[in-house]
């Protein structure tokens, strides 16, 4: 895949940077594999607001992606490869021996017409899924268990992947993309490969309305708030706020620890990297 940049005929059109959807499926998704997907507006089951600034969006389908990958010793091939607009990579239709059809994530270097295997001591090639046990150090996953048989949780998103950096006992050392090393079982599956649509994270969507179509509200500072709106609001003439970075419930933003799970924290070898100060 390849960036597409247009000529500024109109202003949304200057600037704006997208993915080339060149090769990928045309028609229809595959509608046995399909289900409704009700818009959740950033509230939880509480029907409590926990992520702003969500609502609306272009209407859309649920994918049901296999993250399991439990059919073994039955060969795939790739059918198509496709958009799906539930996440930012592609996705790619298989279709087994007897007749199943499957959606998987689909891997960078993947084409139409490839064989794709599951199970034990399966050839090392991108698309074959396998335990940690069988996969060689060094080599590029994705899809990764973090308990066996729980589908895949690790790397999920555009163009990533993770690395196998050593063995300890019964488990695999896992080095993540953000510094992070941690043990995972080493029976737990995981995928060969770095995951399609790298280039994501180059996009520039050009207009306010992209942004209203992938379900993105207008997000308001807080300073510009009123003081009963949020921490920062209020003040005589422009102000900055009064003290550090807060959120509307008033936790701090400036490298506050949220992370509160003693009981894996023996899994963590290392620590993920420090961000370095870009300013």
């Amino acid at each position: 895949m390849s960036l597409k940049t247009f000529k500024p005929y109109t202003k949304s059109t200057r600037g704006t940077i997208l993915v080339d959807k060149e090769g990928l499926w045309k028609g229809k998704p595959f509608k046995a594999l399909l289900a409704l997907k009700k818009s959740s507006k950033g509230r939880n089951h509480y029907g409590r607001i926990t992520a702003r600034n969500r609502a609306g969006g272009h209407k859309k389908k649920y994918r049901n992606i296999d993250f399991y990958r439990k059919k073994n010793d039955s060969p795939a091939t790739v059918e198509r490869i496709e958009y799906d607009p539930n996440r930012s990579c592609h996705i790619m239709l298989v279709k087994f021996d007897d007749g199943e059809r499957q959606y998987y994530l689909a891997p960078q270097k993947i084409k139409v017409g490839d064989k794709v295997e599951n199970g034990r001591n399966k050839e090392i090639k991108v698309g074959n899924c396998m335990p940690l046990q069988d996969i060689p150090v060094g080599i590029d996953i994705h899809n990764v268990e973090i308990q066996p048989g729980g589908g895949g949780k690790i790397a999920r998103s555009a163009g990533t992947s993770v690395t196998i950096s050593g063995l300890d006992g019964n488990y695999s050392l896992i080095k993540l993309a953000s510094g992070e090393v941690r043990k995972i079982d080493s029976r737990s599956l995981a995928t060969i490969g770095v995951l399609s649509n790298p280039d994501q994270k180059n996009i520039k969507i050009g207009k306010a309305g992209r942004s209203r179509w992938l379900g993105r509200r207008p997000h308001t500072r807080g300073v510009v708030k009123n003081p009963v709106d949020h921490p920062h609001g209020g003040g005589e003439g422009k102000s900055a706020g009064g003290r550090h970075p807060v959120s509307p419930k008033g936790q701090s933003a400036k490298g506050l620890k949220t992370r509160d799970n003693k009981r894996t924290d023996k899994f963590i070898v290392k620590r993920r990297n420090k961000r370095k100060d870009t300013k």
